[in-house]
């Protein structure tokens, strides 16, 4: 482009007429006369007039302060742009509106030269209407959605219109609207913490406590790594009320139609049982809404608190993102506000249980469970914050293995919510963990006799039923229960002693019941059946010493066997009654007496101070002597005896026995379907988490010793932390 100076100088000598005189004799340049008919003005007004009739020359000539060859540029632009120099003439600017401003000046020629890049919003403006006029049959391509994904097909819109469980990690905050339009004032999450995290936090009071429920074979404890004193730190969650109570007096009545599903909740193992929620959804979707569409939202804060509903937000906002230490604070300063208020209190609980998660601090929940205990005595408390605080408390209580703790929650629960079946099928539970199993049979009797269809109440009766050796009684509950899909039925112990008491009364289908139990997860294989177990360990049913690695301990005993059958013998009198009858129900017939020298790792001081000689053989063998997985015990069987099919507990550890006294003809012990027998002064190694079965049909006893060791391929620091049994 010339210098301006230069431009400007040759549109001068371009535009310059030559004189006329008028009429009146005075001259005026001759543009002027030919465009005005006589009109006099002076130049400034000529050019004015001039730019005026041209209308678009006036916009784009000055650009950026430069004359322009518009002739040049209107030619170069009209097929890009679509115009004539004509139409520019007649006015017809709104297509050449370039920059959105209703007309056409400076900015719109700038965007026509390229000078400047088109406005977004106009860009989107056109894009707009130019969907707007497209033919009303052609299919247009898929749309991003505002969150970047696609509606794709049919299929995806019918499954955004089942609701999910909402997402632990987001906060939703309360709501303070009228009831009438969002009856929710807070997130409806789950915790469960019982079996496996009961278990860690006090392994020996809560074995100790529920032997019957908890620590017999088919107990659960599945994919189990190491115990520690307070859990792996979850995601944050608030504890679920299964039911709510009706509406306060001065509460408005809820709208039905506002009402968004809620999940319930589930204990620890139904993670597992959600694909067959989903197959049951897909088979029968209208059921599947109308089913969640009758449950409701805890109602956690009451009308006062709904006025400070914004800084209850804050506070809980801070928890939900995991920043516990920071939530803690501003819940404690929120109390110290409004020391009446249950939910601050209920949320300065929930903020102290998550820092106890993060620092592992037993003290720290021991804090959480008080608070919750304040947050539900609180006056003006909702019924359901009081539910959901108690059910909370409980569980943590359970956690720390404060199983009697927990009782006294659930029970004054019920009596606050007697009408809540899942209450009282957890107060059976909480029976059940400490042993206490005829009141909880008596609670789950009465949960039936209200609720004759309720699943959960069905398998735990029909386990109880059968831990007191009703073994066809216990099958329809057990059945039925499994069978209903109900919530906390699809559980390893279901299917172990279902089949079990199935095998007992000689029906094949137990099979079908262990298969579906492998199926679902429980179970390593149809016949490796045990529930406490540690995944990836070499499995399979018969070992030999090399395959163990525990060659020198093998041939201490091996070599050592008459000394060890002299001191077995010299304490079977049955007048000393060292000798104790097996305690686990496992015999079909028969007497079947054991002698125990070490359990759970730890050394029976008394017993061995009669076998001295024997516990001497083994003090230098830490692989059995520390396996807390496992025993060490004289086996006596007599004869007519026949021990049921059944699996160990755990595949942690490898059994060995030592033929001491063992009859000519008649004992066998079948592991899987490969069947062996005993011989006087050799070990035996098999692995009794595979289903293993025993008969004693000799004329005279047969005497074994039994020695437990870990698995070889189990880790020491496995070795030292995994929880007794």
């Amino acid at each position: 482009m010339a210098p301006r100076k230069n431009f400007r100088n040759q549109a001068k000598k371009e535009v310059k007429p030559a004189a006329v005189v008028n009429k009146n004799g005075v001259k005026v340049e001759a543009s002027v006369a030919a465009s005005s008919g006589g009109f006099s003005g002076t130049k400034i007004f000529t050019w004015f007039m001039v730019l005026a009739l041209l209308g678009v020359w006036s916009s784009v000539a000055v650009v950026w302060f430069d004359l322009v060859d518009y002739d040049n540029v209107i030619a170069e632009r009209a097929k890009e742009f679509r115009f004539n120099f004509s139409e520019v003439l007649q006015g017809k600017l709104s297509a050449y509106d370039a920059d959105g401003d209703g007309d056409f000046d400076v900015e719109d020629a700038k965007v026509l030269l390229g000078l400047k890049e088109r406005p977004v919003s106009v860009s989107l403006r056109e894009a707009k209407e130019e969907s707007a006029v497209k033919e009303p049959d052609a299919v247009p391509p898929p749309d991003d959605d505002v969150d970047g994904s696609q509606n794709t097909d049919v299929e995806s819109e019918i499954q955004a219109a089942v609701s999910l469980p909402p997402i632990l990690d987001d906060f939703i905050p309360d709501d303070s609207r009228d009831d009438a339009t969002h009856p929710y004032e807070d997130e409806n999450d789950a915790i469960d913490t019982k079996g496996e995290l009961v278990e860690k936090a006090q392994p020996q009071q809560t074995l100790e406590e529920s032997k019957q429920y908890n620590n017999q074979p088919g107990s659960p404890e599945t994919k189990e790594t190491e115990a520690e004193s307070v859990p792996e730190p979850e995601a944050d969650v608030e504890p679920e009320v299964e039911s709510v109570p009706e509406p306060e007096a001065d509460v408005e009545p809820e709208v039905e139609a506002d009402v968004e599903p809620e999940v319930e909740s589930v204990p620890e193992l139904e993670a597992k049982f959600v694909p067959e929620l989903k197959e049951n959804a897909e088979d029968h979707p209208k059921d599947q809404l109308k089913e969640k569409a009758k449950k409701k939202k805890p109602k956690l804060l009451n009308k006062f608190e709904k006025t400070i509903k914004t800084e209850i937000d804050a506070a809980e906002k801070l928890r939900k993102k995991g920043k516990v230490e920071e939530a803690v604070r501003a819940f404690e300063t929120l109390v110290l506000q409004y020391p009446q208020s249950p939910r601050c209190r209920y949320g300065k609980a929930l903020a102290e249980d998550g820092l106890a998660e993060k620092m592992l601090s037993n003290d720290m929940l021991q804090k959480a469970i008080g608070t919750y205990k304040e947050a539900s005595e609180l006056p003006n408390a909702t019924p359901d914050l009081i539910k959901a605080t108690l059910k909370k408390r409980a569980e943590r209580q359970q956690f720390l293995g404060r199983m009697r703790g927990a009782l006294a929650t659930l029970e004054k629960l019920v009596q606050i919510f007697p009408e809540d079946m899942a209450l009282k099928n957890d107060l059976g539970v909480a029976h059940l963990l400490i042993g206490d199993n005829n009141s909880a049979k008596r609670v789950y009797e009465e949960v039936l006799a209200t609720a004759p269809s309720d699943g959960f109440a069905k398998v735990h009766y029909g386990f109880i039923l059968k831990s007191e050796n009703k073994i066809a009684e216990s099958i329809p509950f057990l059945r039925d229960g499994l069978e209903s899909g109900d919530p906390g039925t699809d559980d390893g112990r279901f299917y172990f002693h279902l089949g079990d008491a199935l095998q007992r009364m000689g029906d094949d289908s137990a099979y079908k019941w262990y298969e579906r139990g492998h199926q679902r997860g429980h179970f390593a294989s149809v016949w490796q059946r045990s529930l406490y177990n540690v995944d990836g360990l070499k499995a399979q049913p018969w070992w030999t010493p090399k395959d163990t690695g525990y060659m020198d301990l093998v041939k201490t005993l091996e070599r050592n066997w008459r000394i060890i059958r002299d001191e077995a013998q010299s304490v079977m009198d049955k007048t000393t009654g060292l000798f104790v009858p097996e305690e686990e129900n496992l015999r079909e017939k028969g007497e079947w007496g054991q002698f125990t020298l070490w359990q759970q790792g730890k050394k029976a001081g008394e017993s061995c101070r009669s076998v001295p000689k024997t516990c001497g053989l083994l003090e230098r063998y830490p692989e059995a002597t520390g396996c807390k997985r496992g025993q060490i015990k004289f086996s006596v069987m007599q004869p007519g005896t026949h021990v049921w099919p059944h699996t160990g507990p755990t595949n942690c550890r490898l059994r060995m026995h030592l033929g001491l006294v063992i009859p000519k003809t008649g004992c066998k012990i079948r592991c899987t379907n490969d069947t062996r027998a005993w011989e006087e002064g050799k070990v035996l190694i098999f692995d009794d988490s595979f289903e293993h079965e025993v008969w004693q049909d000799a004329d005279s006893y047969r005497l074994i010793f039994i020695v437990d060791v870990w698995h070889p391929e189990l880790t020491q620091y496995q070795r030292q932390t995994l929880s007794p049994i």
